[in-house]
């Protein structure tokens, strides 16, 4: 990772940090991309240029991943939110051909909710549909998000679910899943990966579909990554032959539709996917690919949270084997000395620490982007912080 101090140190949650080998290539091919005379956001998306590049993204990524090759990647608009929808649309279609014709249909859909952000997609997945089942509600069961309950808890639909969604890891309230939950095989397992794809290596076959917005651990916001198995690509139908019971997907949220298009249906989020693009090729190029970068990872969060544990003034809400890797949030005690602290890091430069509005506090987002140089400066506030006000 390049030693040279950018303007400040980011710690956003997303948009978050990009790294500054990848900004300053993006610089100096702004204005002139691959001797086209234009920028890359001019080109036409139906280009041979554009072609080649968004064909070497798809290609990087995989490689990242070791994606296998009965597995579609996608790159869609709207955010990890709109697929909150999308797998409700695409995944009861499928369900729906899987049955023997006749049979009723009406299939769970099971949710487990671990923070915030898989709660918003299960209050989604109720508005468009009218069975869902929740497997884990850790608010509900505790009173706060910072747990994953065991297995002998969970209450899964089986074989009658039509998938089972979860977030990897909940950007607000830094819990990360340490494990793949173990379901039913003939079940899609759904993974919002948004803010921690590509931070630990992981085993892609496990998965149905997962899904990540890119302002987090990849890119600038504007493209959405689907990894989808190919048995779940299926032709859409129209309102006029649609089986009862099943939505009709929107056209631009059908995964087949991307897929036969190559992701270019329409015109595609292009600046986003060339910045992702070069991100890939940082991770493979510089760091190492994924397992290398899983390394630095742990030297940053370890670092992190041995302090907090230690610390008389700071305390984290999140049970250690769940903590997140990539946003830990936390409480100072006083609480009247979190503005003092927000106020202090800012003076040196250490940018959007302050928690997520619903929460309060700070959170510390470390994506792969956040250097160790980074977070050792930022240590040493903590340190030299605490100092002042524990004597």
């Amino acid at each position: 990772m390049s030693s040279t101090r950018p303007r400040v140190y980011n710690f956003g949650a997303g948009p978050a940090a990009l790294p500054l080998d990848v900004l300053e290539k993006a610089q100096r091919e702004f204005l002139n991309y691959e001797n086209t005379g234009m920028s890359v956001m001019e080109i036409s998306h139906r280009s041979k240029t554009f072609e080649i590049l968004l064909n070497n993204t798809k290609q990087d990524l995989k490689t990242l991943l070791q994606v296998p090759d009965n597995y579609k990647i996608l790159f869609m608009q709207g955010g990890g939110c709109t697929q909150f929808s999308a797998i409700v649309y695409n995944l009861l279609e499928v369900k729906k051909q899987q049955l023997p014709e006749g049979e009723e249909f009406n299939p769970p859909l099971d949710y487990f909710i671990t923070g915030s952000w898989s709660a918003k997609a299960a209050d989604e997945a109720k508005r468009l549909y009218n069975n869902v089942n929740v497997v884990i509600d850790v608010k509900k069961s505790n009173g706060n998000f910072g747990s994953i309950p065991p297995k002998e808890e969970w209450k899964l639909s089986g074989s009658k679910a039509a998938f089972v969604y979860y977030c990897d890891n909940e950007t607000i309230n830094g819990v990360e899943f340490p494990f793949i939950p173990d379901i039913d095989p003939s079940v899609p397992l759904v993974c919002d990966m948004s803010s921690n794809i590509l931070s630990r290596k992981f085993d892609v076959s496990k998965f149905g579909v997962i899904y990540a917005g890119a302002q987090k651990n990849i890119g600038p916001a504007g493209v959405t990554i689907v990894i989808v198995r190919d048995d779940l690509l299926v032709k859409p139908k129209s309102i006029n032959d649609q089986d009862k019971g099943v939505p009709v997907t929107p056209t631009m949220l059908n995964y087949k539709i991307f897929a036969d298009n190559n992701s270019l249906y329409n015109t595609p989020p292009m600046f986003s996917i060339y910045i992702s693009g070069l991100v890939f090729e940082w991770l493979l190029n510089q760091i190492g690919g994924v397992g290398a970068m899983e390394e630095i990872n742990k030297q940053k969060c370890t670092k992190v949270y041995d302090l907090i544990d230690k610390s008389k003034i700071y305390r984290s809400l999140v049970d250690k084997p769940v903590r997140s890797r990539m946003n830990a949030p936390f409480r100072i005690v006083p609480e009247k000395l979190e503005k003092e602290f927000l106020a202090g890091a800012e003076e040196l430069k250490m940018v959007q620490l302050k928690g997520h509005r619903s929460v309060g506090g700070i959170r510390i987002s470390m994506y792969n982007s956040v250097t160790l140089e980074a977070i050792d400066f930022l240590i040493n506030y903590m340190i030299e912080f605490e100092k002042k006000h524990t004597n």
